[in-house]
């Protein structure tokens, strides 16, 4: 009782906090770059990261095992990966102003994932349950932790890659639109101005692209691991090391899928915009592969669908 009590308060708390640096990042955008608000966000996410491995934490100690059995646990547990992946950059020994604003995407994310598995339609699974056979195994933290960490890197990673197509094609259309007034008006623009602006632009651009390579680049490693430690494990429960479940499909998807981003990424005769098309597609790819199969309730991974 102690142990449901503390959690629900943690889950609240951290719920709280992250609604709070969204909050503040609205505000921020609304009005001027105030820098004690940057500096909360920031203090924010890294008490969200606190709360969340608290109540992961508090749900280990009275379940006995890693909690990562179904949807509700694996939601929070991605949750906490987010808040995990923000602080990554404060491992930078040089930090820009791009470094400081990534909670502008993980905070979003986390307070989606965490809002979903605390709402009603999840009530039924906070409650403890007895492992079935299956999942009564070591490789249970390794697969499942592996996967949902890489889903995490590659979620982000993706959202920063969209990021950077939105730019790209405003950058576009705003020359499009210089170009057709300077053409009618016959109106010389200013030069210096267009050409500081564009530079600023350029710099950003380079960043997004830089840590979306980093952070898939990393939530890939994350992937490969997952599926391969998945496939032991299958061999271990069912016999076979591949089933073609819908779940071990989409996952294959997902992985040949960002093995091409990571292709294109490196190869220099292809822009950062091809790369980018193929991370965005990847970020559906994922849901798909992490929540859509969940919906069916079908197939050997059927534990944490909503019907189990």
């Amino acid at each position: 009782m102690i142990f449901s009590t503390l959690e629900h308060i943690l889950a609240h708390i951290s719920f709280s906090v992250v609604s709070i640096v969204i909050t503040i990042h609205l505000i921020t955008l609304l009005g001027d770059e105030i820098v004690g608000l940057y500096d909360s966000s920031e203090k924010g996410m890294i008490a969200t990261f606190f709360c969340i491995t608290g109540l992961l934490v508090t749900r280990w100690i009275y379940l006995g095992h890693l909690p990562l059995s179904n949807l509700y646990e694996s939601l929070i547990f991605l949750s906490w990966s987010f808040s995990i992946i923000q602080m990554v950059p404060y491992f930078k020994k040089h930090k820009n102003d791009f470094t400081f604003n990534l909670n502008a995407i993980t905070a979003p994310s986390a307070i989606f994932t965490q809002g979903f598995a605390t709402s009603g339609l999840l009530t039924e699974m906070h409650q403890s349950e007895i492992l079935v056979p299956a999942l009564q195994s070591h490789w249970l933290m390794m697969h499942v932790s592996m996967m949902v960490l890489g889903y995490a890197a590659l979620l982000c990673g993706s959202l920063l890659s969209l990021a950077l197509l939105v730019i790209t094609f405003r950058k576009f259309i705003r020359i499009f639109s210089i170009q057709y007034i300077i053409e009618k008006n016959n109106v010389l623009p200013n030069t210096s101005f267009l050409s500081s602006r564009n530079y600023y632009r350029f710099q950003f651009i380079q960043q997004l692209d830089l840590w979306s390579y980093r952070i898939i680049s990393l939530g890939f490693i994350f992937l490969t691991i997952g599926i391969l430690s998945g496939a032991v494990w299958a061999n271990e429960a069912w016999g076979s090391y591949w089933n073609w479940d819908p779940k071990e499909t989409w996952a294959f998807i997902t992985w040949t899928l960002f093995a091409i981003y990571l292709h294109t990424r490196t190869n220099k005769n292809l822009e950062s915009v091809n790369s980018a098309i193929v991370a965005s597609i990847g970020f559906l790819i994922i849901w798909i592969c992490y929540f859509g199969v969940n919906l069916l309730g079908i197939g050997l991974h059927s534990y944490g669908s909503f019907t189990s």
